[in-house]
């Protein structure tokens, strides 16, 4: 079953911000990520505010999602986010066909 990686982002200093967008697709495309949404326009109709950066990526799996997260690649690329902006990432699990 597919799973989605839904970040929200709120970019704070967006030089910093480059390295982690120059090196995060790697993790992506060694687990299969695909990017849905990136960036483009956002409305939130009910809840909190939308953030400025809105991301969806489908993976072939849950477990694909999370070792993508958890992966030295992708741990590096956050370490150049971190300072640079205030992301929620969450990974969901998508419906049976």
């Amino acid at each position: 079953m597919k799973a989605y990686w839904i970040a929200h982002v709120d970019v704070t200093d967006p030089e910093q911000y480059l390295e982690y967008t120059r090196r995060a697709p790697a993790a992506f495309l060694k687990y299969g990520g695909v990017f849905l949404a990136r960036g483009g326009r956002a409305e939130a109709l009910e809840g909190r505010p939308t953030p400025p950066r809105n991301v969806l990526i489908e993976f072939a799996s849950y477990e694909q999602a999370l070792a993508c997260y958890r992966s030295a690649e992708y741990q590096q690329a956050c370490g150049h986010r971190q300072g640079a902006a205030l992301a929620e990432v969450i990974i969901v699990e998508g419906c049976a066909p």
